[in-house]
């Protein structure tokens, strides 16, 4: 039984008769096949509708196979809902960022998946196809942009009228705290407001220009620099990343249902070291396994924007701050991020 067939019966229980737009699949905050025991966690749109969810919920999955029984749990706040703020706190006005088309962020729940690779490797697929691009270094404890661009020791100037002038390297203009810190080994110690206001300035007292894009690489995990972005920037959308491991999508799911909650939509998700080609007869390998990243995205209503394969090569290259992108175009992984490019910049019209 797999997670597609659980949630395409939800999909088609409407639920006009409430006078929600949403389906039953559109609810569904987190789903546990355990056994024949199903366990489904429902966002609640509006109180006082439990029992008659819960019915829905029973009714649709009575004809699913392999299934013998639902337990239904509900989780008070909707996904349309507002991130709601703590007593006393005041409202965040939302900013769009000046000169920016499309504010992009690329996130996980975990590290280890390559996000940082492929956020970079993204942003100059994105140039490639004749995009104006920026990369924001977003992950203030562990900036790793610079390594991957070639771009240690560089530093950040100001210009004359008082704003941070980004580093450009490979026809995007980059940013990050690696910029600013003595030396790669300097270690940033900051409580949140010091990190809520250096992302805040990263964004809006930099010289970012016209840009088509903005991609930035946000630290691992569902912390105060997610939260300041909900809070304080208009944002097209997030790209989760994944790999196909059971650690890896446990995480990412947490990603995604925080990016929901805190309004942010989720655009995808890259498939990250999806499988491995052979170099001696050109098979594909699935190590880490195959189908895990499709259930997670059908699950959760995302689209795949596209698998990049394993390759030593981009290991190599990112330690000598060559992009795979850059260093290697021909290769199948490059093309694998200007295919990812191409059907993101379509995503977002």
């Amino acid at each position: 039984m797999a997670v597609k067939d659980i949630m395409d019966a939800l999909r088609g229980e409407s639920l006009e008769d409430l006078g929600l737009k949403e389906n039953l699949a559109q609810l569904v905050k987190d789903i546990k096949l355990i056994g024949e025991e199903l366990d489904v966690l429902l966002y609640l749109p509006k109180p006082g509708l439990e029992d008659v969810l819960r019915a829905k919920v029973q009714q649709a999955l009575s004809e699913v196979p392999d299934v013998k029984s639902v337990n239904v749990r509900f989780a008070q706040a909707p996904p349309e809902q507002k991130p709601q703020m703590p007593v006393g706190q005041p409202a965040f006005t939302k900013r769009n960022v000046p000169g920016i088309k499309h504010l992009v962020a690329v996130g996980s729940g975990k590290g280890g998946v390559g996000k940082s690779t492929v956020a970079a490797n993204l942003a100059l697929a994105l140039a490639k196809i004749g995009y104006k691009v920026g990369l924001l270094d977003a992950d203030i404890y562990g900036p790793s942009i610079p390594t991957l661009l070639g771009l240690k020791g560089e530093r950040a100037t100001v210009n004359e009228r008082n704003k941070i002038v980004p580093v450009e390297k490979f026809g995007i203009k980059v940013l990050s705290i690696g910029f600013m810190l003595p030396s790669e080994d300097t270690p940033v110690i900051w409580r949140g407001p010091m990190l809520m206001k250096a992302l805040t300035q990263f964004l809006f007292d930099v010289e970012w220009g016209e840009l088509d894009f903005l991609v930035m690489d946000l630290p691992p995990g569902t912390g105060d620099v997610q939260l300041t972005l909900a809070q304080n920037v208009e944002m097209s959308g997030a790209v989760v990343v994944t790999t196909p491991q059971d650690v890896a999508l446990a995480d990412v799911k947490k990603a995604t249902s925080m990016f929901r909650e805190v309004q942010i939509p989720v655009l995808g998700v890259i498939e990250n070291m999806a499988y491995f080609i052979c170099p001696s007869d050109g098979q594909k390998y699935y190590i880490f396994g195959k189908g895990k990243v499709a259930e997670f995205a059908s699950a959760y209503g995302l689209k795949i924007l596209g698998s990049i394969p394993i390759d030593p090569e981009v290991s190599e290259r990112s330690d000598r701050g060559e992009p795979i992108v850059i260093g290697s175009p021909d290769s199948e992984v490059a093309r694998a991020f200007v295919g990812i490019a191409k059907v993101l910049a379509q995503e977002l019209g």
